[in-house]
């Protein structure tokens, strides 16, 4: 792939024009324009079969499109975490090995990634015995491992309940701003995104609109697609935050800004 063009707002890490998906007569994905920007997360948003894994699978190369084309740089290190992840409760796998899969990774990089995702402590347990929110934020610490300039986030708070979901697409807003990398990820949570995202692309196997979280919410075809029920939910979680969350959901206190 050759590097797409940078822009103002930061290199292009990943670009689609035009990315077309068909299969058996029928289309997956339609004419899909998206760029990741380093620095950036941008959420990816739409009903069951909106063709939003597919659009992650395109991007990352694991499909071939019909038509349009990805562009990425060459030197852009991707980590991924997966929509579903299973393991046999049975294997005796513990974290640490989970974390060292397919790569050779130091024990001190692999604490360190476990760490910054909120599950320090936890290399040597087994993977079975972890929590829905500890299994999401180890996959994350693998993602992250590589130390990439692009992360691809496939649901990542799947299993998790809302307070938990909530702490984690915060881990995720802090991973880069420290890191510095662009986050591509698909939620079927805007209300809760909205305060860890830059962009949302609201996807129906085309784009039916894009922009800011709050101007999506408001947009009339993502009330078509969700009801405004879910557009009210957004307007409201809108409102001027007095604290702020900690990556285990602690609430903290803001202070005043000066007048």
């Amino acid at each position: 792939m050759t590097a797409p063009d940078s822009g103002p707002d930061g290199a292009a890490l990943i670009e689609a024009r035009g990315l077309t998906l068909r299969r058996g007569g029928r289309v997956l994905l339609d004419g899909v324009d998206v760029t990741v920007r380093a620095g950036e997360v941008v959420t990816v948003i739409g009903p069951n079969g909106a063709g939003k894994t597919t659009l992650l699978k395109l991007l990352m190369g694991l499909v071939e499109p019909s038509a349009g084309r990805v562009r990425r740089g060459d030197r852009v290190r991707v980590g991924y975490l997966p929509q579903r992840f299973t393991i046999d409760p049975v294997l005796p796998l513990t974290v640490a090995r989970l974390m060292t899969l397919n790569v050779r990774r130091p024990r001190a990089a692999v604490e360190a990634a476990l760490a910054e995702t909120g599950v320090g402590g936890r290399a040597d347990a087994r993977v079975p015995s972890l929590s829905g929110g500890e299994l999401q934020r180890v996959l994350l610490a693998r993602a992250v491992l590589g130390d990439p300039d692009l992360l691809v986030l496939d649901e990542p708070v799947q299993g998790v309940d809302f307070a938990g979901a909530a702490a984690l697409y915060r881990v995720v807003a802090e991973l880069r701003r420290r890191r510095g990398c662009g986050v591509i990820m698909v939620s079927h949570d805007l209300h809760i995104v909205m305060a860890s995202t830059d962009r949302v692309l609201c996807l129906n196997r085309h784009v039916c609109c894009a922009g800011t979280a709050e101007a999506v919410g408001r947009h009339p075809e993502y009330v078509r697609l969700f009801g405004p029920n879910a557009a009210e939910a957004v307007a409201v979680y809108t409102h001027h935050h007095d604290h702020a969350h900690t990556a285990t959901g602690e609430i903290v206190p803001i202070a005043a800004e000066p007048d």
